[in-house]
């Protein structure tokens, strides 16, 4: 099997990746430039994953994804929402709901994966690595499998290859997650999740707590704190 990766050097699209490489020839990355606040470390970061596994790395540039975005991912007229363990944890979900929305960017995994399936085409490749999961999809749609066979019926008619995502972490919650991508050898330790792009995580957005609750419920250490000589209980 020939795949390529979404990677945005995230804890979940490494973890995909780490985990699809197992069963395929993995040719190509694709990182994203959209306008997000921590463009300038995905891209850095992404690099460095992609020299250790070997694989070739595309920066796709979406200026014009930028300019209809007004939500605080990209806008920095606007302030992220900072968010506590609690507020993931509640079963209401009314936080987390608004915090989606104050990140939300129009279509952008429409648009990732639909880029994606092109390059998959013409590389010959049989799926696109993402990293949606099963934590994710509670808030965001775009995260679910109902999402990912859609896109693959759409692929179905618009590739002639007929493209497929694969989605290792489709039932996943983020402690699930931390501890298949560190069986899988993932290096975590240039992952970043954070919303910002500043010399440290924030620690405080809603992917920072996430990610440190997962690490605390999988009793593990974050590699990436560890690297930066940072209280593991941060993002």
């Amino acid at each position: 099997m020939r795949s390529m990766s979404l990677l945005s050097s995230g804890l979940d699209s490494i973890a995909a990746l780490a985990i699809a490489k197992k069963t395929s020839d993995v040719v190509l990355a694709l990182t994203f430039d959209y306008g997000q606040r921590s463009v300038q470390r995905e891209i850095d970061h992404s690099r460095v994953i992609c020299e250790h596994y070997g694989i070739d790395h595309r920066i796709i540039h979406l200026d014009w994804l930028k300019d209809i975005t007004n939500t605080s991912l990209v806008n920095e007229d606007m302030d992220v929402p900072e968010l506590s363990v609690e507020d993931i944890s509640k079963n209401t979900g009314a936080v987390t709901e608004e915090s989606a929305k104050s990140v939300w960017v129009p279509n952008r995994n429409g648009v990732f994966l639909n880029i994606a399936a092109s390059f998959a085409e013409s590389y010959d490749c049989d799926h696109v690595i993402a990293g949606f999961n099963g934590e994710e999809a509670k808030t965001f749609p775009d995260n679910s499998k109902e999402f990912v066979d859609a896109s693959d019926r759409c692929f179905s008619y618009s590739t002639a290859n007929g493209v497929k995502v694969l989605a290792p972490l489709i039932d996943m919650d983020k402690a699930t997650i931390v501890h298949e991508a560190m069986d899988a050898k993932a290096p975590l330790e240039w992952s970043w999740s954070c919303y910002h792009g500043g010399d440290e995580p924030c620690g405080v957005c809603e992917s920072c707590v996430r990610r440190a609750r997962a690490f605390h419920e999988s009793g593990l250490k974050d590699p990436l704190m560890v690297r930066l000589g940072l209280d593991d209980q941060r993002c």
